[in-house]
């Protein structure tokens, strides 16, 4: 591989982890800008063009994933028999497909609530497809010590698109309409699927448990068992279980608060809409510092007390968003609180998602992220309905302060330093911080 780093040295710059490593990434970055872009583009849509109320808008938001995350279920075995790089274009060019009937229903007059669900649902599914693939590709293409310092680049790059993106996509909406967004989005997709059909590296064909090669291509029913690998995989590992569960629950908690938030933020204090996009967009640039420091932070303190350590403090500060206030002072209030879970949550996410990958045999990587996918995914929309209904019989600051009080509890799932050391592997001296 071009720019390889000898055998045993760590990998520093981004020559270091090869060219084939740069396409990927500059694909993951293109499609990830595109993301920003279009984020929340289709309740918007719904909002603008359909005059959707809101039943209809909860009902996209969280309907379509959940649809979504059925679908790829049996995609995950689907994958592992297959060479991941071509899986990864097709996921691409699908979601590019789905998004692209939008602008073109809307020019027509043909737009319609249905077709906004169903294309909510295939992008979701193809985005887990995605994922998992991606996942495994990674896993195959650079060095076990590299997987932090990649993973941490994809982190970087996942929170600088979430702060540039939405306000520039509300720009673009306010001066070319509703579905300007959305037809960046498709574009973006198209422009990945390219930059992951540069990668010039030969991919090896995927190899069964017992390490032959899959000649099956995967044609022929799936097994039923197939299906729950993954989970298999994750709940008979103690360290994997209590970081999944530990996951799933912060992550649900954390998304529940931001519909909430907006209600607050929005209706009960009267924020304008500029201010409450500020007060989002700013601390996702902490997310550049938290992994760009991961992979010093994990050579100088190691892995197990990191994941302790980040995953406990990026669940203590969500209390604080029920006592924002109005004015400056609680929009400083929102920002100081939204930085500090989003540096480190951007430090542990990638050591986390480094982790995961050393500890999964290649055989069922695709099976493992997507089981992880879809249960972060369904946490994510049961929570989310649940806060909803506790703030229509209480009221949103309340709401608040329970999920604030739940995550305190988190920190208990995250795996001791002593079982951690049972049963992870040793591990391999991570890179130093990359370029």
């Amino acid at each position: 591989m071009t720019g390889e780093a000898k055998p045993g040295e760590p990998a520093s710059g981004r020559a270091a982890l090869g060219r084939e490593f740069g396409w990927l990434w500059a694909a993951y970055a293109v499609s990830a800008y595109g993301s920003g872009l279009g984020f929340g583009a289709l309740p918007l849509i719904a909002v603008l063009a359909l005059h959707a109320g809101p039943g209809e808008v909860s009902a996209l938001s969280a309907v379509g994933p959940a649809v979504g995350a059925l679908v790829a279920l049996p995609l995950a075995p689907w994958m592992e028999s297959r060479r991941k790089r071509p899986v990864m274009i097709a996921m691409d060019l699908v979601r590019s497909a789905a998004l692209a009937t939008i602008p073109v229903a809307y020019a027509l007059g043909l737009l319609g609530f249905v077709q906004l669900l169903v294309v909510s649902a295939v992008v979701a599914a193809a985005k887990i497809a995605f994922g998992a693939a991606t996942g495994a590709y990674l896993k195959a293409l650079v060095r076990p010590q590299d997987l932090l310092v990649a993973n941490a680049r994809f982190e970087s790059t996942n929170w600088s698109s979430i702060a540039i993106g939405p306000p520039l996509g509300g720009a673009a909406v306010g001066l070319f309409g509703p579905v300007a967004t959305v037809v960046a989005d498709a574009l973006s997709y198209l422009l990945s699927a390219l930059g992951i059909t540069a990668i010039r590296r030969r991919e090896e064909a995927p190899r069964t448990e017992d390490g032959s090669t899959n000649t099956n291509g995967g044609r022929g029913p799936v097994p039923a068992g197939a299906l729950l690998e993954g989970w298999r995989h994750i709940l008979g590992d103690r360290t994997l279980r209590a970081l999944y569960l530990n996951n799933m629950l912060v992550s649900g908690l954390i998304m529940a608060t931001e519909p909430l938030l907006a209600v607050l933020l929005l209706g009960r204090l009267g924020f304008p809409a500029w201010q409450y996009a500020l007060a989002f967009a700013l601390p996702c640039l902490g997310g550049l510092l938290g992994s760009r420091l991961a992979p010093r932070v994990v050579a100088r303190h190691g892995r197990t007390r990191v994941l302790r350590t980040a995953g406990t403090l990026r669940a203590v500060w969500l209390i604080g968003l029920a006592f924002v206030r109005p004015g400056i002072v609680g929009l400083l209030t929102v920002m100081a609180v939204e930085l500090a879970i989003i540096v480190h949550m951007s430090l542990y996410t990638p050591v986390l998602a480094a982790y995961r990958l050393e500890q999964t045999p290649q055989h069922l990587v695709s099976r493992t992220l997507t089981a992880w996918s879809i249960g972060q995914q369904t946490a994510i929309a049961t929570l989310t309905a649940l806060g909803g209904l506790l703030a229509d019989a209480t009221s949103p600051r309340t709401a608040l302060a329970a999920a604030g009080l739940l995550i305190l509890t988190t920190p208990l799932l995250l795996p001791r330093p002593t079982r951690t050391a049972r049963t992870a592997r040793p591990e391999p001296r991570p890179a130093r911080t990359p370029s």
